[in-house]
């Protein structure tokens, strides 16, 4: 009854929406408030019960953390009725925390599903991450390169040069070398504050976005994440697991990656197929955030399924009750 087989994409899909939507209307109330902790735990309480609605027989392999660390949709928690497939659940109730708290930018929830054992279990550590659009041939850029000569690479595939290349990169201090590097070549960076899941969404939407590649390090749960995302709607996504001391090398043995040094590839991270929503919170590129009105309250979704490449933008209206 659980095999990989029964895995209904279609049939999964709308209610996965769903478990995103509900999250994303749980933070609205918290939008701007300043209060961190309160917008996640709003929108984790809210993503847990619609999850347990679903006929899936489901274990969150990227979540809020390990068990001792979190205590809802902890790494290992099971969701669903049980009476399902089997399936690995990656999600991240709200992807930008201090973003809802301060009412910035592109905030979203975000969740993805696929059959049991085909999403990396990463483990909580950083991860070196390169992606760019679809429609460039492999190993267009790789991580072996410098960040100027990815940036040189791309735009001779682009048939531009670099001044016609734009890069996302996390604004912090351990990029500033790539950051002052890229700048040299001629090509612009969009920095962002937070959430480098919708940085690397923007390169598969280049031509909406302006973002033509993503560089930089960041979590790697976050990094499958982002590949799901890719494997729906094209690109590619290079990602390596950064150490900074042994526990974290054990933290990641514990999770069943023994080679260390891999550098994973979109596939590899999301290794069959996968469907992936997101859900507005703060206004953004990607998507509209929350809309409220006396009574009413709106949202926008992305909802997508890579064994069709199909890519669905949603909007829900719904009347606020209590």
């Amino acid at each position: 009854m659980n095999s990989q087989a029964e895995f209904q994409d279609r049939l999964l899909s709308l209610g996965l929406a769903r478990v995103s939507e509900a999250a994303a209307i749980a933070s609205a109330a918290l939008i701007g408030r300043g209060d961190e902790k309160a917008a996640d735990q709003a929108a984790v309480n809210a993503m847990r019960d619609q999850l347990n609605l679903l006929d899936i027989a489901g274990t969150v392999v990227i979540g809020e953390g390990e068990r001792d660390e979190a205590p809802m949709l902890y790494i290992g928690e099971k969701v669903g009725t049980g009476k399902g497939p089997a399936v690995d659940i990656a999600l991240d109730p709200l992807e930008g925390t201090t973003l809802t708290a301060k009412d910035m930018p592109n905030a979203l929830t975000v969740i993805a599903m696929a059959p049991a054992g085909t999403l990396l279990h990463a483990p909580d550590v950083y991860m070196e991450k390169l992606a760019i659009g679809p429609g460039y041939a492999p190993g267009t850029v790789t991580l072996a390169m410098s960040p100027a000569e990815r940036v040189q690479r791309l735009a001779a595939a682009k048939g531009g040069s670099a001044r016609d290349i734009t890069v996302c990169i996390l604004e912090r201090p351990r990029h500033e070398a790539m950051i002052a590097e890229v700048r040299a070549t001629g090509a612009a960076i969009r920095l962002i504050t937070d959430g480098d899941v919708a940085g690397i969404i923007h390169c598969a939407e280049s031509a909406v976005t302006g973002i033509d590649m993503y560089m930089g390090s960041g979590g790697a749960p976050e990094g499958v994440l982002a590949a799901a995302a890719l494997k729906c709607m094209g690109g590619q996504i290079y990602g390596q697991l950064l150490f900074r001391n042994d526990d974290e090398r054990a933290r990641a043995r514990r999770a069943g990656i023994t080679d260390l040094n891999r550098i994973y590839q979109r596939d590899d991270l999301v290794t069959a197929d996968v469907i992936f929503a997101a859900t507005g919170v703060t206004e953004g590129s990607i998507l509209k955030g929350i809309r409220q009105e006396p009574g009413w309250i709106e949202t926008e979704t992305i909802l997508m399924r890579s064994k069709t490449g199909s890519v669905r933008r949603m909007q829900y209206r719904a009347p606020v009750r209590g």
